[in-house]
């Protein structure tokens, strides 16, 4: 009896792609096992310290929870409250008012920096300056503003002082008890805002720039400004989205400032999100409503994280998408 080879040979040639596909991925699987193994524990971390107390706020935010009392299930009644408290709209106001600050300030104060020492022509230069504009980082960030606070509380204050020694002690003032400055005492904290990792991040930028795209600019006259802002700047969005995101993010959980210096006075001048979800939690012990207040910060910060990644494209992003 003939067979037919053609039909056979077709049907193994067909075969066999599959299988030893099927086979490469198996020998990729088993070759990444020890770097699942390496990467368990971490995940295993996160989840209990990270995911877990999520899920868990989550869940409690739905109940009228109060620490050494009784728990009543109330559904969206904790969300429902906040969203009526009277600290709402002026903690959202103040919340916005010292993130668009702090991105300002993150634009602008350590990239000026950062360009000006990767302009200095000696390495030992900018190695020295580096360092010192990394000192600030090894003072806690709670001591920074103890500082602070010693440099403004009181009418005697080093600020005011100061002010009074230029001729201009009409402005001194009570900085964290007056209504209309508090909010900006406490945004004051680490002026000139100008060192840190920040200034760090920017100038790796500047570094990772190739020298021939460098050269390529001065042959086409781009000096100064012209060449920052036409060729430089360009080519650190990536670092500027990493840096808008971080200070995004600080700016809704932060409240640390506040609970220092005013505890949210005079009246809700300075008052959180994030402070009024601590007190309501540790002093109010209403660990339910707190909770609540946590999630909706939570998704508020998810929200605009995307909305960042969506809309602030890199140089690479917008090469590509040109093409």
């Amino acid at each position: 009896m003939l067979r037919n080879k053609g039909f056979g040979s077709a049907t193994r040639a067909q075969a066999h792609p599959a299988a030893t596909g099927e086979s490469r991925s198996k020998r990729r699987f088993a070759g990444s096992l020890p770097l699942y193994a390496l990467i368990l524990p971490s995940m295993v971390l996160l989840s209990v310290f990270s995911l877990l107390p999520f899920l868990w706020a989550f869940w409690t935010s739905f109940f009228d929870y109060e620490v050494g009392g009784d728990t009543r299930f109330v559904g969206l009644a904790n969300y429902g409250e906040y969203l009526t408290d009277p600290t709402f709209l002026p903690s959202f106001a103040n919340m916005a008012m010292l993130t668009l600050f702090h991105v300002a300030v993150v634009l602008i104060f350590p990239l000026f920096v950062a360009r000006m020492i990767f302009g200095l022509s000696s390495e030992r230069a900018r190695y020295l300056y580096r360092l010192l504009f990394l000192v600030p980082i090894v003072v806690p960030g709670i001591a920074g503003t103890l500082i602070w606070r010693g440099m403004i509380y009181n009418d005697h204050g080093l600020v005011n002082e100061t002010l009074r020694l230029f001729g201009m002690g009409h402005l001194a003032r009570g900085w964290l008890s007056d209504p209309r400055s508090a909010i900006w005492a406490v945004a004051a904290i680490g002026f000139p805002f100008a060192g840190g990792v920040n200034m760090l991040i920017y100038y790796a930028g500047l570094s990772g720039i190739a020298e021939s795209v460098q050269d390529a600019a001065q042959l086409d006259g781009a000096t100064g400004l012209r060449k920052f802002f036409r060729v430089e700047f360009p080519l650190l969005m990536s670092q500027v989205k990493l840096l808008v995101i971080l200070t995004i993010m600080g700016g809704v959980q932060s409240f640390e400032g506040m609970l220092a210096l005013t505890k949210g006075g005079p009246g809700f001048k300075t008052m959180l999100p994030g402070l009024w979800m601590y007190l309501n939690a540790f002093s109010f012990q209403r660990m339910g409503y707190a909770c609540a207040i946590g999630v909706m910060l939570f998704l508020l910060i998810m929200g605009l994280t995307v909305l960042n990644l969506r809309y602030l494209k890199s140089a690479e992003e917008l090469t590509e998408a040109r093409a």
